[in-house]
């Protein structure tokens, strides 16, 4: 039995299950390398948005199993909504064994204060217009298509991935004024508000920063995506790392055989045999 890396706290956003742009096999990979007390599922896990029964690939119903098999196994699973998956905030509250779902979460570590939650609300164009805001998910999954094209090519001919995505967000001066207002709003409110860390998704930024103002200090970070950069936050021994898995994998494990070796009946059965749902109190 291979040894699993203890982790107190993984944060982990933005994976867009069932989408073309979503890596669900190097997701099940980094899970399958970790024993976290608690996981943070901070927005945008199931693309609700883009979800279609055509496509729905065997590995995105393992990553859901292995979150379902981590909560059974005694790992607290706190489901943050997200805009991608909004459906789910009627659901806010509730519980599911091991598994809650909530809108925002504050959880004291180590004598400090963090504050958890996707980051949509900061996003006017969903907030205003939510029509323009999927049509440009849609935009979005098409290129992120078109890149893995590219990159089958690239590998093949020996050499290194490229990412269209990154290119244009860096090269368009509103998509970078996007994300820097991002940033320093969420900061701003943590300051404002007393805490110690905010950690936020959505943008597919992965971020980790001590940011100092006149009227405090914050740690802002941001667990990035599971499309473009392969990222995650770790709290350990009272600290916070972004796990890369491009940098990192050598640390995690092949996903669990049990899962792997499953058929996409077996998994829907175990996803499935769940306890009611109930609200919290």
């Amino acid at each position: 039995m291979k040894l699993k890396r203890k982790v107190e706290v993984v944060v982990i956003s933005d994976v867009h299950l069932g989408t073309y742009g979503c890596h669900a096999k190097q997701l099940l990979t980094y899970l399958s390398s970790v024993d976290p007390k608690h996981l943070i599922l901070n927005g945008d896990i199931i693309d609700v948005w883009q979800f279609s029964k055509r496509y729905f690939p065997k590995s995105h119903m393992q990553v859901i199993k292995k979150i379902v098999s981590l909560a059974a196994k005694g790992t607290k699973v706190t489901y943050i909504t997200g805009n991608h998956d909004e459906m789910l905030r009627k659901f806010t509250d509730s519980e599911i064994g091991n598994i809650s779902i909530v809108n925002k979460l504050v959880l004291d570590l180590d004598g400090k204060k963090a504050w958890f939650f996707h980051g949509d609300v900061f996003d006017a164009s969903i907030q205003s217009a939510k029509w323009l805001a999927k049509l440009g998910a849609y935009g979005y999954d098409l290129l992120i298509l078109i890149n893995k094209v590219i990159n089958w090519i690239l590998v093949t001919l020996g050499k290194e991935r490229y990412s269209l995505s990154k290119k244009i967000k860096n090269s368009v001066k509103g998509a970078v004024r996007f994300i820097s207002n991002f940033e320093k709003t969420a900061t701003d409110l943590a300051i404002e508000n007393g805490y110690d860390y905010v950690i936020c998704g959505h943008i597919h930024q992965p971020k980790n920063e001590i940011v100092e103002t006149k009227k405090g200090t914050t740690n802002y970070l941001n667990s990035g995506d599971w499309v473009e950069n392969f990222t995650a936050l770790e709290y350990q021994f009272k600290r916070w790392k972004l796990y890369r898995y491009s940098e990192d994998k050598l640390s995690a494990f092949f996903a669990d055989e049990e899962i792997k070796d499953m058929s996409e009946q077996e998994l829907i059965a175990a996803i499935t045999i769940m306890k009611p749902l109930k609200k919290s109190k």
